[in-house]
Order: structure tokens, then sequence, then C-alpha cells
């Protein structure tokens, strides 16, 4: 199955926020009405939930620029994530009432001789 977002991490996405690519914004929970913020879980490899939010801008419609926020620096410190790593978010459908459940996937950098690998 093909991730939703995958994105090697930087500076600001390990010390504040992870920003997401505008066009996976579909593949997220929808933001109702005014709102520019919508809650949704996340299932990691070891089966742990996690409950990030992802933030919208108010006033530009057009451009979105979404981030995750609430919960996300928590699961960098969790996952000891670096700048370099990379995260993966997949989107599942479930038989019982097409429901939608979040994965998401930690690779962590590793070095050898100078090439890098992901574990």
């Amino acid at each position: 199955m093909a991730p939703i977002v995958l994105k090697r991490l930087g500076k600001t996405d390990i010390e504040k926020r992870m920003t997401l690519p505008s066009k996976s914004l579909k593949c997220f929970p929808p933001l109702i009405g005014d709102k520019h913020t919508v809650d949704f879980q996340v299932r990691d490899e070891c089966c742990r939930v996690w409950k990030f939010q992802i933030y919208t801008r108010k006033n530009n419609k057009k451009y979105l620029k979404p981030v995750l926020t609430k919960g996300w620096r928590e699961f960098v410190c969790s996952k000891r994530l670096r700048v370099g790593d990379r995260v993966a978010f997949y989107m599942e459908k479930e038989d019982q009432a097409d429901s939608v459940m979040y994965r998401v996937k930690v690779e962590k950098t590793v070095r050898i001789f100078g090439a890098v690998f992901w574990a």
C-alpha cells in the first residue's frame, strides 16, 4: 500500500511541527464548516495509538498549508526522531461501516561508511 505522506524530516519537523503536502489533506479526516483543525488517531508499528491534530491557515482557503501540531512533539520525542529520519502515513479502509484507520511508520537514518540507509 502506498503512503499518503512520505517525508524526510527537517529541523522544523523535529523541533516544532510537521508540515504536510496540501494535496495529502484530502486523505485525512475532513475539516468541517469554518473549522481549521481536525483531530485524528494513528497506530504505529507497535500498535500504540497516537492522537494528532492537523492545523490549517484560518484566512487562506486557497493554500491551506496543513501542519501536524498537537501530539506531534510527543511522538518525535518518544521515537527519538532526528533530522533525516523518514515518516510515512498510511490510510487503511476497515470493512466495518467504511471506517478508516491511519498508520504511521518511522524509518530511522543509519549511516554506514558514508552511505545512508533506513531501518
